[in-house]
């Protein structure tokens, strides 16, 4: 079924490499760049909407859909958080 699922493979690829990226950069332990945090933030925040997304739509077929769209929005929950957190 990968002919199926080429869209939801891309965007967990995308999501995974931006929420790599995203970590490093926003645990860094020399100085801060809360400008950079921010937009990286938000862009991992809007790579676990898009990839929840499409992983939801695929959930009731195949499980590791499902378990991917968990993680998704709990990501996308956790990226929400944080940015509360330093633009207070």
């Amino acid at each position: 079924m990968v002919q199926q699922l080429t869209q939801c493979i891309r965007l967990n690829l995308d999501c995974a490499d931006v929420c790599a990226v995203t970590g490093s950069i926003a645990t860094r332990r020399t100085g801060s760049n809360e400008e950079l945090i921010r937009q990286m933030l938000t862009a991992c925040e809007t790579a676990c909407r898009l990839c929840g997304e499409e992983c939801e739509r695929h959930a009731s077929q195949h499980k590791h859909c499902r378990i991917c769209a968990e993680s998704c929005r709990r990501c996308e929950r956790a990226c929400a958080e944080a940015l509360r957190s330093i633009s207070a």
